[in-house]
């Protein structure tokens, strides 16, 4: 069975360089031989959607980064299927995507809360056999995800959290210096 699929964390491993994944946790949204990618869930960028689109005035739902790859793309999950039509599940009350005019409208109309969606600007993204790459290498930890540490977790937890779950030595590695030289 391929460990990569859609649903899994991938949790950076506490001493990766890339200024992009530091202490990073991407939810898995694809994989395919072609590439694969997903958002990361732990980096909110300070600004909101009205900030970023006239046609969503009031809405002061959060942005988040999701990964180094088209930046000037909007993505979104959700927990509300029954409410927003297209979407792609992913685990078990996350969605990816769907009728984008219609969240704007669900949003105004307070039929959906900001806790039930989150916004991503860009996001992570891995040609054909990179992330196998990158895993062989130990770039990355996995694990499955799920709506709480996606949706209901604080955003500056997250990367800790998801690591201790694991138990063993994963609950160490929370504790390690981001420069081990520094220590």
């Amino acid at each position: 069975m391929d460990l990569l699929q859609p649903g899994i964390l991938l949790i950076s491993d506490p001493f990766l360089k890339d200024p992009n994944f530091l202490r990073t946790v991407v939810l898995l949204c694809e994989h395919q031989n072609e590439g694969s990618f997903g958002f990361v869930l732990n980096k909110p960028l300070g600004i909101t959607l009205e900030d970023v689109m006239p046609e969503a005035i009031g809405l002061r739902v959060p942005l988040w980064k999701g990964g180094p790859v088209q930046k000037d793309s909007l993505h979104f999950l959700h927990s509300r299927p029954d409410l927003i039509s297209d979407s792609i599940k992913i685990i078990d009350h996350v969605y990816w995507g769907g009728d984008f005019s219609n969240v704007i409208s669900l949003l105004q109309q307070k039929e959906l809360a900001s806790g039930e969606i989150r916004f991503f600007i860009g996001y992570s993204g891995w040609g054909e056999r990179q992330l196998q790459g990158e895993l062989d290498e130990k770039s990355w930890i996995i694990r499955q995800a799920n709506q709480q540490l996606v949706f209901h977790t604080e955003p500056s937890a997250i990367w800790k959290k998801a690591l201790a779950d694991l138990g063993g030595e994963y609950s160490q590695m929370v504790h390690y210096p981001i420069d081990p030289q520094l220590n």
